[in-house]
């Protein structure tokens, strides 16, 4: 994985973010609008907020996804993290969710929430792992997928 790079939006990568998240969204639950408005729109959705998009890179080739929504000041938003199928268990995931960690860090941040389902228990394993919590008061309602919120608390200013 030594030739494996995590790197910041570019447009020749954005049909990968749709792709790549419609594939497991897809497999497991179904599209909603919100989903289409992030993964059409992340120049106006996740880019213009403050956000980012990053893309893990393996060989020229785009096998991972992960979008930082800033939903506050100081507060972001971790979401459409995806990794390619074939290129799953390799610690892509892992890349991608420490630069998302690294990115709110560098912007003093002081939190990074996400919404998950509780079904998808590999994606929780890891979000446990970099320090999330199950936050019990989960008051977003724009998926109804949505049924676990976890909050990750950082430094900041």
């Amino acid at each position: 994985m030594d030739n494996l790079k995590i790197v910041p939006f570019n447009k020749d990568y954005k049909p990968a973010f749709e792709f790549l998240n419609r594939a497991w969204i897809e497999e497991y639950f179904v599209m909603e609008e919100e989903d289409l408005k992030t993964l059409q729109n992340p120049e106006s959705y996740v880019l213009e907020k403050g956000g980012e998009v990053f893309f893990a890179i393996l060989d020229g080739e785009v096998v991972g996804t992960a979008a930082m929504i800033q939903t506050d000041k100081g507060i972001y938003e971790l979401a459409k993290m995806a990794v390619a199928r074939q290129f799953q268990g390799l610690g892509i995931g892992k890349k991608l969710l420490k630069r998302c960690v690294d990115f709110s860090k560098e912007r003093e941040a002081t939190e990074i929430f996400l919404i998950t389902n509780d079904s998808l228990k590999p994606a929780l394993s890891l979000y446990l792992s970099f320090g999330f919590v199950l936050n019990d008061q989960n008051d977003d309602n724009r998926y109804e997928r949505g049924n676990t919120k976890m909050n990750l608390l950082i430094g900041g200013k």
